[in-house]
């Protein structure tokens, strides 16, 4: 009979719900960018292709702080790596009272940065953290358990930005309700980074990684000379491209293809991350049954069919295909990462490092969407199809390690 592995082990039970809780908060961090690329449009007068570059501040971040990250991690471990990462999103969030005061756009942007850095720190640190909290062979599990949080993070997100930031008589110039709220998040997240200074990590087994299911000398290969850990990061930078285009465009399209109010479309975009967080719950189970990197290659062509749907702009039909990409988006970031991260033995927190960097595709994308959204914003979505390519030859081909 076949030995049941354990999801995790009760000394690393308390410092996994933790490290889980962090995925919430930069899921809500990043979600808020989209209904602030809205607001500033309205706001600040900005086009859609100028308002991509919230995105481009956020995520260009996160090509920015992914080498430095890793290495304050490996120096100073993973906790601190985790103080660091809170810190800088406070200190982001803070600076958002400065720059509502002087209602700069680059100013915001230079606050989204700082704020960015600490989600890509976070980042950076939690998926390794969370992979060594127990068997290498569960750790695809329970990273898609913690990136289940990162959903509901990302469901809360646009109920609060749609509440505060879009709601009615918010958008006639008015970014008092931006400072208010992002001053409340700073003072949150520090008290979060308070109490996580008293939190015990028991010593980790920093072997996790070692495959002793390959061949030996496979652990002592370079990084870049692994196909599978370059196709990782291929299908990362991929996967948040088509990420980040789809939800900086999906306000517009709820407010131009559907004639929603934008506190409406904000309301629905909370909808399709509810169908992120449930299809993370639902992809974590379906792994019992069928290998993660099958799973990912069928989310893969099932977005594929999603976006020519919408760029149909079939009504109702095509943005219940919109709300729907977020279903199949659900699985990728956390199994992309996890299959990255297989048998790289003591590289593992280098390797988490560059596939943290892989989200600089955020950064690309809603610019290039955004210049024909100016024109269509339906026509946008087929070019998130290139992306979903990739990560299907990665999730049906390029995931094992030859």
């Amino acid at each position: 009979m076949k030995q049941k592995i354990a999801f995790t082990e009760k000394k690393y039970l308390t410092t996994l719900i933790f490290v889980t809780s962090l995925f919430m908060l930069w899921g809500i961090a990043i979600t808020m960018g989209d209904v602030l690329n809205r607001h500033f449009q309205n706001v600040l007068n900005v086009s859609k292709s100028e308002s991509g570059l919230v995105q481009f501040s956020i995520f260009g971040a996160y090509a920015v702080m992914g080498i430095p990250a890793g290495l304050f991690m490996k120096r100073f471990g993973y906790k601190n790596g985790v103080m660091l990462g809170l810190i800088l999103y406070a200190i982001g969030a803070l600076l958002f009272v400065p720059a509502s005061n002087a209602a700069s756009f680059m100013f915001f942007r230079v606050a989204l940065f700082i704020l960015a850095c600490g989600l890509a720190t976070l980042e950076t640190v939690a998926h390794p953290f969370v992979a060594v909290l127990g068997d290498e062979r569960t750790s695809d599990k329970r990273i898609n358990f913690a990136q289940s949080f990162n959903g509901l993070g990302a469901v809360i997100g646009p109920l609060i930005g749609g509440f505060f930031i879009l709601k009615s008589g918010s958008n006639d110039g008015d970014l008092s309700s931006v400072k208010i709220l992002y001053s409340i998040i700073g003072i949150v997240i520090l008290l979060i980074a308070l109490a996580f200074y008293f939190v015990k990590v028991p010593t980790l087994n920093e072997s996790h990684g070692i495959d002793s299911s390959e061949h030996l000398p496979e652990n002592t290969l370079p990084l870049f000379k692994r196909r599978h850990f370059i196709w990782a990061i291929l299908a990362q930078f991929f996967n948040v491209a088509a990420q980040g285009g789809t939800w900086a465009f999906f306000i517009n399209y709820g407010v131009e293809k559907m004639a929603l109010p934008e506190s409406s479309a904000a309301y629905y975009f909370s909808l399709s991350m509810v169908m992120m967080m449930l299809g993370r719950f639902v992809g974590t189970y379906l792994m019992n049954f069928i290998a993660p990197n099958k799973l990912l290659a069928s989310f893969a062509l099932a977005n594929i069919l999603m976006c020519i749907i919408i760029a149909q702009s079939f009504g109702w039909v095509s943005f219940v295909a919109l709300i729907s990409l977020n279903f199949f988006f659900s699985i990728m970031f956390p199994t992309i990462f996890s299959l990255g991260l297989k048998g790289l033995g003591t590289q593992t927190q280098q390797g988490a490092s560059y596939l943290v960097m892989g989200v600089v595709g955020g950064a690309v994308f809603p610019p290039l969407m955004g210049k024909i959204a100016n024109h269509d914003v339906a026509s946008a979505y087929y070019l998130p199809i290139l992306c979903y390519v990739i990560i299907f030859l990665f999730g049906f081909k390029f995931y094992r390690s030859k």
